[in-house]
């Protein structure tokens, strides 16, 4: 059963650095684009940041320079080093990976979140 298990996730104060992880698991099929994804409470969820098979990022505007987004291939784990935290980015936060079995198919998963609060 191919799951993607996350950690990393806790408590900061604002200023503070964390470093998340995402390692993927029961597959031996490769895996195309990585992202993170954050949903604050009472919003909807929202992309942070995405990372091709080939190493090409990409960020939303909330977060470009502050976190860098990183994958292992061999590891098939995906990284999130998120510095300069603020309060607004206290948000539940999903890793995605897109598994390609074949050159025509290919399905996600998401994995089951991890909360990370900034807060003095």
């Amino acid at each position: 059963q191919v799951q993607l298990v996350e950690s990393g996730g806790g408590l900061v104060q604002p200023g503070g650095s964390l470093r998340l992880s995402c390692a993927a698991s029961g597959s031996s099929f490769l895996i195309n684009a990585m992202g993170w994804h954050r949903q604050a409470p009472g919003k909807q969820r929202e992309l942070v940041a995405t990372i091709s098979s080939g190493g090409i990022t990409n960020y939303a505007d909330s977060v470009k320079g502050r976190f860098t987004i990183s994958r292992d291939n061999a590891k098939n784990t995906v990284y999130l080093e998120m510095n300069s935290l603020k309060p607004e980015d206290t948000a539940v936060y999903y890793c995605n990976a897109e598994f390609r079995p074949t050159i025509y198919s290919t399905f996600q998963r998401w994995g089951q979140g991890t909360q990370v609060t900034v807060s003095s």
